[in-house]
């Protein structure tokens, strides 16, 4: 983080606990809110605030929770990518529904969204895996994701023939990898306050329709 986006951070510092958020109508839009929260994040100078905690779970409700990144979103969900031999590709491929959660502790602001989870389609795959850097688009090809790795040496000699085997040449995406679009049906937004006395609002999906209502914190 460099001085400026120190300074931002800051001054953004509890921020959250002074202003609160505005009641919820039928009408509220989610995903614009979220746009909203998440473009403070980024303007508070936060460290990557694309961060997300990924839970999933397998067929026999077995949990697991990661850090990923967000790396889209619209009205047709949040978009992440991976390795699809991971651990938590066989949980989707067992269980597809899964849950999302954003923490921007300086803002005291956290999201937490649920939802089913398909993956992205391969035009959209390839598109941004041909926006990553190089080292990147190595590193697909090189990493058995969530395999037994013997040793860190094993993975260096599996980068250097992924480099060799590719010299000079354009990095298609790997088979194996690409994205995941989670397309919510409830999403939860909490604005700490002080005194713990919380505002805490849920929107929930029928159909194409969102609903909100305010709880207890």
């Amino acid at each position: 983080m460099n001085l400026i986006k120190g300074l931002r951070t800051l001054l953004t510092a509890g921020r959250g606990v002074v202003v609160g958020m505005d009641d919820a109508t039928a009408e509220s839009d989610p995903v614009e809110l979220f746009s909203s929260w998440f473009k403070a994040a980024h303007d508070a100078g936060l460290y990557l605030p694309e961060s997300m905690a990924l839970a999933t779970s397998n067929r026999d409700g077995k949990p697991s929770v990661r850090m990923v990144l967000l790396k889209s979103f619209d009205e047709a969900g949040f978009v992440f990518f991976t390795n699809y031999g991971s651990h938590k590709s066989e949980d989707l491929s067992e269980n597809p529904h899964a849950a999302l959660l954003f923490y921007w502790g300086v803002l005291q602001r956290q999201v937490r969204i649920a939802g089913r989870v398909e993956k992205a389609s391969d035009t959209e795959s390839d598109a941004y895996f041909a926006s990553r850097d190089r080292g990147s688009q190595i590193s697909a090809w090189a990493s058995k994701q969530s395999e037994h790795l013997g040793s860190r040496a094993e993975l260096k000699t599996r980068v250097r023939e992924m480099e060799k085997r590719f010299k000079g040449r354009e990095i298609k995406r790997p088979p194996y990898w690409g994205g995941y679009r989670l397309k919510p049906d409830r999403i939860e937004f909490w604005q700490g306050k002080a005194n713990r006395l919380h505002d805490r609002i849920i929107f929930s999906k029928s159909g194409d329709t969102w609903s909100a209502e305010r709880y207890y914190p």
